[in-house]
């Protein structure tokens, strides 16, 4: 693991968004496509309105997100509405969106089909991930239903997942998959969370998901 350490956010943002675009740019010089994996939430906001406007072939940049809530595109708990309105624009409109929320009740009922749709785009060149206060990254959240299995080597690519507080299920890409990206970035702020990611180092990824991919990982951090 990497630490950089940034005097401000603003100053993060602006060089993880040049950090991203470097790395997209040097991957599609020996590849026809590549996959950036991204979060939701506010954190990557500010990273996003400054990587929208990165000048690099944007049309052959399949983006997706690293988890999303259960909920439709309109929703205001979307992780994908946030992207449409902050990354998804500017140059980086001409990047290909692929989705994690599919109309139905329960994402079991889209799973197999949104998978489909991911698995021959794999590996991750670029991955983005944040982190919660209780170590969570993406979907995998601490004593959630199906943490164990999404930590498994052998996971498949999504998983539903449920978790205590979280007010609706999730669908998240597995362990191995975010772990085997070619290039991995977590981003936090603030001192109770670089705190719990030291924490982090030192326990079990079924205790503290986030250590599942901090090997060979760059973290960002501002106060």
């Amino acid at each position: 693991m990497d630490f950089v350490d940034y005097p401000d956010r603003e100053m993060l943002a602006i060089d993880v968004a040049n950090k991203l675009a470097g790395e997209l740019r040097a991957a599609l010089e020996h590849e026809d496509r590549v996959l950036m994996a991204v979060p939701g939430g506010t954190t990557p906001g500010p990273i996003f309105d400054d990587l929208c406007a990165a000048d690099l072939d944007w049309s052959r940049v399949d983006v997706m997100l690293s988890d999303e809530r259960w909920v439709p595109e309109d929703s205001e708990r979307s992780n994908t509405r946030l992207l449409r309105q902050r990354l998804l624009v500017e140059r980086a409109a001409a990047a290909r969106y692929l989705p994690l929320y599919l109309p139905g009740d329960a994402p079991e009922e889209r799973l197999e089909e949104l998978e489909a749709n991911i698995t021959p785009r794999l590996p991750i060149q670029v991955l983005v991930l944040g982190m919660g206060a209780d170590m969570h990254t993406a979907s995998l959240f601490p004593g959630a239903d199906k943490l164990a299995e999404a930590l498994d080597p052998k996971a498949p690519a999504l998983m539903a997942m449920r978790a205590p507080g979280a007010p609706e299920p999730r669908i998240t890409l597995t362990a191995p998959v975010l772990d085997g990206a070619m290039s991995k970035h977590i981003i936090i702020f603030g001192a109770e969370k670089r705190e719990a990611l030291e924490r982090a180092r030192h326990l079990k990824p079924s205790e503290a998901p986030v250590a599942a991919v901090l090997s060979q990982a760059q973290v960002h951090w501002a106060p």
